[in-house]
């Protein structure tokens, strides 16, 4: 219940004011338990009894951006599910994926969509790329108490920029620390576990001006080996018909392939793989 009420129903004064556009702001004065950062948590680390995900990859375009995660969520070393959805729209241009606790991720995804949706209602205008970002990396910093005890989770911000200074390079990634800290990637990025081998494949392979469907190939293939070498991240599971969530920013909005896309583009690398294991 949200704390500071009149006990004769009158709704406190900050329900009722505009003095701030930030819902994560207002909550916290409301009913500050609710944020993920404010949540009493037992003594001791915590990382083992709740699912991690992994690995996303974010991949700049000449259209906008291309990200993608796995479907792999465990739990020490068991396979806590098989198609969980780590990538989701930020709002109508952006993209966040998430690696680390699942389920504050999440709740964290959930929660900077409204605090963007919130900034627009009161503001009449969408914040800038930058703003979002830094709103994003504002909502990480108060999650430190619980990083510190294992619920860790980092997420990974990427875009299409409405007002970009350099029009090539509208499509623009931002990664995070578990602190906080923000930094704007150039060209493509990856975090979870399986982020080193993710990278390595990404840093051979990338080029400048890449087409989204030559960026959508390219993150199924550095997912695949991720997978390969990281058993936390899940490769295609063709029996299962489970393949990684691919989404795309650009000028016309975000956009989720379709399950017959994503399988035709995943089955394409699967059999590619079949034939030159190493890529």
């Amino acid at each position: 219940m949200a704390t500071g009420f009149d006990p004769s129903g009158r709704l406190p004064d900050f329900f009722t004011s505009t003095s701030t556009s930030s819902f994560t702001q207002f909550l916290s004065q409301a009913a500050p338990e609710l944020l993920p950062g404010r949540r009493p948590l037992p003594p001791g680390l915590s990382a083992d009894i709740a699912p991690h995900g992994t690995t996303i990859v974010a991949i700049a375009t000449a259209d906008g951006v291309v990200m993608a995660g796995d479907r792999r969520a465990t739990m020490g070393n068991l396979i806590a599910s098989r198609d969980i959805k780590k990538v989701h729209p930020a709002d109508a241009y952006s993209l966040i994926g998430i690696a680390g606790t699942a389920g504050i991720g999440i709740e964290l995804i959930r929660l900077f969509q409204v605090e963007l949706e919130h900034y627009e209602k009161i503001e009449g205008a969408m914040l800038s790329l930058d703003g979002k970002a830094n709103r994003l990396a504002a909502m990480v910093r108060g999650n430190l108490g619980a990083a510190m005890q294992g619920l860790a989770v980092v997420p990974l911000f990427a875009g299409f920029d409405l007002s970009p200074s350099d029009p090539a390079r509208a499509g623009r990634i931002f990664s995070f620390d578990v602190a906080g800290g923000l930094y704007e990637e150039t060209g493509y990025e990856a975090i979870g576990s399986g982020s080193l081998f993710a990278k390595s494949a990404l840093k051979k392979r990338y080029r400048a001006g890449l087409s989204t469907d030559d960026a959508i190939n390219l993150a199924v293939e550095a997912l695949y080996d991720a997978a390969d070498d990281d058993t936390a991240t899940g490769g295609p599971d063709v029996t299962r018909k489970i393949y990684p969530v691919v989404m795309t920013a650009t000028a016309s909005g975000t956009h989720r392939l379709s399950d017959e896309e994503i399988t035709t583009v995943a089955e394409r690398v699967v059999a590619g793989r079949m034939e030159n294991p190493g890529g």
